[in-house]
Parts: C-alpha cells; sequence; structure tokens
C-alpha cells in the first residue's frame, strides 16, 4: 500500500469534517442571551462559576451543519454524529464517503471519494495550533468550555463590552490565551489562541441555547489564520438528542492509501 503525502493545510477540509464537533442537545431548543457583567465579581468566582456550568451528560446524538471556506474554496455538507462523553466522537457524512471515529488515544477517520485514510495521534493538531492537544481540549472546544483548563494557573480579569475578559497572569513564552465568558452562563463567548512567532491564530466564538434547562453552543464559528492565509469553519447543530443508547461502527476499507503528513 503507497502511502500519500499531505501537508497541513491540505487537511483542512478533513479536520473539519472528522475533528471539529462534540456537543449536542435535546431537540426543543431556544437561543440563551442576555445578562450583565459584575464588577464586584473576582476571578476566582467567575473561574468557578464556568466550570459549575458545565453540562454532564452520557452520549450525544444528532446532526451538524459544517460551512467551510479557505478564500479559494468553499464548500458545506451535514454529517451525523454520535459521541460518548470523554470517550468517543464518531461522524459519519452522507451515504458513509467520511467517517471519523476519535478516542483519547487515536484520530481516525477515511474518504471514499479519495480511498484514503488518516490513522494516527493529535500531533498535527497540536503542529497546526502551535501548543499540546488532546482529546479532553478538542472536546472542550467544541462544548464551549475553556481549552485551556483555567483552575491550573493564576488569571486576571477585566470587563470587555458585555463579557469577561481573563488571560494568564504570567506570560507564556510560545503562545497566547484570551477568553472572553458570557456573564449569564459564564460559558466561554470566545477563545483565542496566537503563536505570534509563527504566525499562528486561533479563534472560536459561541451562540449558545437552552436544552431543557441545559445551557448549550447553538454555533461554533472558528478562523484560522496561518501565514496570512484565512480558514473558516462555521458549525450548526440541528436534530439533536441527550443520552441516547448508542454504537459507534467504524472499519478502514481495505486497500485504501494511507494518509503521511509532512
Amino acid at each position: 500500500m503507497k502511502g500519500i503525502q499531505f501537508n497541513l493545510k491540505n487537511l483542512y477540509p478533513a479536520i473539519a469534517l472528522a475533528l471539529l464537533m462534540g456537543f449536542t442537545a435535546c431537540k426543543s431548543t431556544k437561543s440563551v442571551t442576555g445578562g450583565e457583567v459584575d464588577s464586584r465579581l473576582s476571578t476566582k468566582r467567575i473561574i468557578e462559576n464556568h466550570y459549575a456550568n458545565q453540562l454532564e451528560f452520557k452520549t450525544l446524538s444528532g446532526r451538524v451543519k459544517i460551512d467551510y471556506s479557505d478564500g479559494e474554496d468553499a464548500q458545506g455538507v451535514t454529517v451525523s454524529l454520535r459521541m460518548e462523553k470523554d470517550e468517543v466522537i464518531w461522524i459519519s457524512a452522507p451515504l458513509g464517503m467520511v467517517k471519523a471515529h476519535i478516542t483519547p488515544e487515536r484520530v481516525s477517520f477515511y474518504n471514499k471519494l479519495q480511498n484514503e485514510y488518516f490513522d494516527g495521534d493529535f500531533s498535527y493538531l497540536s503542529d497546526l495550533l502551535g501548543t499540546d492537544l488532546d482529546f479532553t481540549k478538542v472536546q472542550n472546544l467544541l462544548l464551549g468550555t475553556a481549552v485551556l483548563d483555567m483552575r491550573d494557573e493564576k488569571y486576571t480579569s477585566t470587563i470587555n463590552g458585555s463579557n469577561y475578559q481573563l488571560k494568564p497572569k504570567k506570560a507564556r513564552e510560545l503562545f497566547k490565551i484570551l477568553f472572553q465568558l458570557e456573564p449569564g452562563n459564564f460559558k466561554i463567548h470566545s477563545q483565542e489562541i496566537a503563536q505570534p512567532e509563527n504566525n499562528r491564530l486561533l479563534t472560536a466564538e459561541y451562540t449558545y441555547q437552552d436544552i431543557s434547562g441545559s445551557v448549550l453552543p447553538n454555533e461554533i464559528h472558528i478562523v484560522a489564520l496561518e501565514n496570512n492565509e484565512n480558514t473558516k469553519i462555521d458549525l450548526s447543530f440541528r436534530s439533536l438528542e441527550l443520552n441516547r443508547p448508542l454504537n459507534f461502527p467504524y472499519k478502514i476499507p481495505k486497500g485504501f492509501d494511507k494518509i503521511i503528513l509532512k
């Protein structure tokens, strides 16, 4: 079986389909807005409220509309999603043409249109974003949770417009982190990871919906900049259900060529 050489930019569409999703909800929804900032609230309490408002669930399932654009090409697809929290994310495009199976140990997907597959770890995403990534961090990114655990170091907070803005007290050498939290539910309004020396920037902005009393993302708008190249990925979540019994069938077809990353 021969190998196929790919660089990171060539993998953006596959990443969008295979990785950038991971939340769901029940069927009856309404948008969540409002809340006023409290200038008396300490940074410690803001962070505590953020983690106190995290969703507890076992399984998630539904459909997600993905719109992708890199300035030259644009495409949209609706995929089926199944997820077991902290264990597995399973994604299938129409007719099973693209499938993905992601666990804390492995990232695997195949594409029947090109008869190719990838099976490896999170190293290429870590290189893309300029920071170590794992299953938990990717899951957090997609659930409206801070991608880095804010309880692991000290942060400062300010008020930016109608949101709380937090950043580490001690500046990092390789990358910069910035979080904005909504005052009503203390979920992430936006989060930003920058690696200035390598001209890399990733931002994710969120809107939320109320699902039977639980606050979950409704749409996620992701922008990735690298060397002045701009990639946009928009995710919209529809017809979603919580805590259904699920299975996660996945098998790489025989005869497919393995994607080898540079």
